[in-house]
This record gives structure tokens, sequence and C-alpha cells, in this order.
């Protein structure tokens, strides 16, 4: 972990520094070398957090965009006495998880299910092939057979979500932004790396990728405005999938009431054959 508690502070890992776990309360040493980056580590094998993943670079990157304050914050769930560390907790309440390792899906609902108001945002690069998969799919943008466009040149409706996604994200309840500027080691030929590609949750049949910029991103977190546009843009699919759900109705009934004239017609005609028999 980034921090630990000296005399009441959240200081970082320096060379022979001991502190205390914020979580648990155990006793935490400094590991400071040449191959890794200074974090802290429990002075006994202990792990009180089973989320917890050892931290990369990109991780430390993402957490100095935030306040201090802001981050490796305890979450405690009062119902279940169950508690876990945030990677960011706003003081508005939002949960932003950065996530390099792989990840099941069962464990990115429980996850989803704990913290409930949060942000995955997730390395990209983390695999070889993600980034082409999502270049693939972004680029056919042009002949409208992934990507479509919409009225906001920025907001995409999406099919075949998972030629271009992580399938182990595409189901999650939660919105996703995707990363893929990584280590900075793959070419950006089309310069699509600079920004961030956020996931929205399914609603109905609708699927949407929202694209901007970083310096974007951070400001509406640190601003506070960010759960209140993404609110206001799930509530605007639902309202959609809604009038799609009556308007496909309302075709089904019309294409039920015309195949049963047509059969009406033609179940009269045939009588009248009939009857003209005799």
């Amino acid at each position: 972990m980034k921090f630990a508690l000296i005399d009441g502070l959240k200081i970082e890992a320096y060379k022979g520094a001991e502190g205390v776990c914020q979580s648990c309360g155990a006793e935490l040493i400094s590991k400071c070398g040449e191959f890794k980056i200074n974090h802290w580590a429990h002075k006994k094998k202990h792990q009180c957090d089973t989320w917890w993943e050892n931290e990369t670079e990109w991780h430390r990157k993402w957490k100095g965009k935030f306040p201090v304050e802001w981050q490796e914050i305890t979450h405690y769930d009062k119902t279940t006495n169950e508690k876990h560390i945030a990677d960011v907790r706003t003081e508005n309440g939002l949960i932003i998880e950065f996530q390099h390792s792989n990840i099941n899906p069962d464990e990115r609902r429980i996850r989803e299910n704990f913290y409930k108001n949060m942000i995955w945002v997730v390395d990209g690069t983390r695999l070889k092939r993600d980034y082409p998969r999502f270049l693939k799919g972004k680029l056919n943008e042009f002949e409208n057979t992934i990507f479509y466009k919409t009225d906001n040149p920025k907001i995409f409706q999406i099919d075949l979500v998972d030629w271009c996604f992580p399938v182990n994200w595409i189901q999650s309840s939660v919105p996703v932004i995707f990363d893929y500027l990584g280590d900075g080691t793959l070419e950006d030929t089309y310069n699509l790396r600079n920004n961030l590609y956020c996931l929205f949750p399914q609603i109905g049949r609708l699927r949407f990728v929202a694209e901007f910029s970083r310096e974007t991103f951070i400001k509406a977190i640190k601003k506070g405005d960010w759960a209140f546009r993404v609110k206001q843009f799930l509530n605007h699919l639902v309202e959609q999938n809604t009038i799609i759900a009556q308007r496909e109705k309302l075709e089904l009934e019309k294409r039920k009431a015309i195949n049963r004239a047509e059969f009406n017609k033609k179940l009269m005609t045939k009588r009248f054959r009939r009857s003209r028999r005799f």
C-alpha cells in the first residue's frame, strides 16, 4: 500500500520507516528498493484486505492525480461488518478502483455490490490483444458497423461489444473506464490512446461508449459533478430504451393485427369458394 499512519498522519513509505495500517491497525514496515516502487507491507504475514493487490507504477500515477485525503480510504459496511481499502473515495462518496491485474466476473460483482457508488478505471494494455481489439472496433466507426455515431460526437452506440472490450468487463453494473495509454510502448498511429473510453452499463439492448480526455475526467471527479453527469446520461438511456420497447410493442401488435386480418381474409375466401360448390 502507498500510505501508513505515523503519529496519526498518512505517510508514504521511506527507507527504514515503520507505521500502522489504517485498516486493521497492524504494524507496517517500509519496502524501498531499486526494482519495486516504495510501499508499505505488514510486518507479520497478514493480509487485512483480500482485495488488495500489488501496485504498479500505473496505479500510483492514477492515485497521485487525486488529493491525498481521498487516497486509500477504508470503506466500512455496518450491515456486514466488512471493510475494504478503496483506492480513491471522493468527498461525495464516489469510489474509484484502479484495476491492472485480472479479475473474474464473480469478484467484480462482489466489489460492485459492496461499494455501489463506484467506477472502475482499467489498464487497457495489460494484455497484448486488448488494445488491438479495441482499435479494430473503433476504426470501424467510419464504416458504421460497430461504433455508431450519435448526436454527441464523443458518445457512440456500440454493437458487438465483446469484439472491442475484455469479456470480464462487459457485464459490469457500473461504468468501466479503459485507459489504453499503459506504459506508452504501443504505437498510437490514430492518436486514440490519449483519451479514456467509458463503457456504460447495458440498458436493455443499448450499449454506449463515451470518449474523453484524462483532464476532463479528473476535473469532473474533483469538481464533484461526474456522478450527476453519469446518472443523467443513464436516465436518458432508460427513457430511450422505454421508447424503443414501446415502439417495438406497437409494431408487434400491428404485425399481429395484419396477420390476423390476412388470415381471416384467406379463411373467408376459402369458405366462400367452398359454399359456391353447392
